[in-house]
């Protein structure tokens, strides 16, 4: 079951946060600049007509020693279960792979400008694609208690 696969990064997040942290991503404008050695300016035609992406990256700035594939609490939290890996979204990850929706601010040539994107400056950029609401969940969507306490200031704006 070992297939490995190479991918290469089509872009890099060069305009933005530059910290890491759990919390306060409200607010924060990002760009994206696409590789333009890679890409035509074509390749990002009618994006632009769409609100939101998914953006598939990488947390560069984890180690491989930050994995972790038993249960724990989330962020350590004691009030919380502890869950397995795959119950988290985090660095924690086999493959330190993330996945965010931002809002689409502008296209202006292969660079992107969004907000509540959650990688920092200087994050690679594996995929986008725009968000299509009939692709979204189907179905009522449920998840227990805790990940809505523990992102409650996520997406607030930095004080």
């Amino acid at each position: 079951m070992a297939l490995e696969i190479t991918i290469t990064p089509i872009g890099e997040v060069v305009e933005g946060r530059t910290e890491v942290a759990d919390d306060y991503w409200g607010g924060v404008e990002s760009v994206i600049q696409l590789d333009e050695s890679e890409f035509p300016l074509d390749s990002v035609q009618g994006l632009a007509e769409f609100s939101h992406l998914v953006v598939v990256w990488h947390f560069h700035l984890a180690s491989p020693g930050d994995v972790e594939y038993h249960a724990r609490s989330p962020r350590g939290n004691a009030r919380w279960p502890a869950t397995g890996t795959f119950a988290h979204r985090n660095h924690r990850r086999p493959n330190q792979l993330a996945q965010s929706f931002p809002r689409l601010l502008k296209v202006d040539g292969l660079r992107l400008r969004v907000t509540d994107l959650d990688a920092v400056v200087g994050t690679k950029i594996y995929d986008l694609s725009p968000y299509f609401e009939d692709m979204g969940p189907r179905g009522t969507v449920h998840e227990p208690a805790w990940p809505g306490e523990m992102l409650a200031d996520y997406w607030a704006d930095k004080l």
